[in-house]
């Protein structure tokens, strides 16, 4: 009985939908069909053109997930995002485009003629000239100065050694809450001590 029932509720559903809907799920199901007819007993065989297939009604029909009975959904939507990287790897197969030669001696020229000037503001200067260029590529082809190394904790010693004065003191507590000092070897009184 409920399947009588659940017939006759997909039959008026039917009614509603979409010619192209009801196209494109003929379709899928025709290609399932095809696809277990075609095959030896056992676990269905997918070649490279039933994944496009499912691809492309994916891409022009998403709940065609709903019709699968070969594959998980999950599979269909992972072949699709496959697809995606491999349209994008081709597209972008040359790379970024090359810089001109002049544009990288101009570039040069004035990192060269201004030095305190950074990637930004020549990047700034070059697009008030009308030329388009990321502030990346202008940092790649900028000139490349050595850096003088910072210095050492030694040789800072050695240079301020004769205006630093150490003093070694210590104040402590004693149990009566007297204040001890030290500076030396040996404690001293509070009075001693010259705080």
């Amino acid at each position: 009985m409920f399947k009588f029932m659940r017939s006759i509720v997909s039959g008026v559903a039917r009614r509603f939908r979409s010619r192209a809907v009801l196209e494109l799920e003929n379709l899928a199901l025709r290609h399932q069909l095809h696809v277990l007819l075609a095959n030896r007993p056992g676990r269905p065989r997918l070649f490279t053109i039933d994944r496009l297939l499912w691809v492309w009604l994916y891409r022009t029909w998403p709940r065609c997930l709903d019709t699968m009975v070969l594959v998980k959904p999950a599979t269909v939507v992972q072949w699709h995002r496959q697809g995606f990287r491999l349209f994008w790897r081709w597209r972008s197969r040359s790379g970024r485009p090359s810089v001109d030669r002049e544009v990288r001696d101009l570039i040069r020229q004035m990192n060269a003629v201004n030095p305190l000037w950074g990637a930004p503001r020549i990047h700034g200067e070059l697009l008030k000239l009308g030329i388009e260029i990321s502030q990346a590529t202008v940092a790649k082809y900028m000139l490349r100065r050595p850096g003088t190394p910072s210095p050492t904790w030694r040789s800072f010693l050695r240079n301020k050694a004769a205006g630093i004065a150490a003093i070694d003191m210590f104040v402590v507590a004693s149990a009566s809450f007297r204040l001890l000092c030290t500076d030396h070897p040996g404690p001293r009184s509070q009075e001693d001590c010259a705080i």
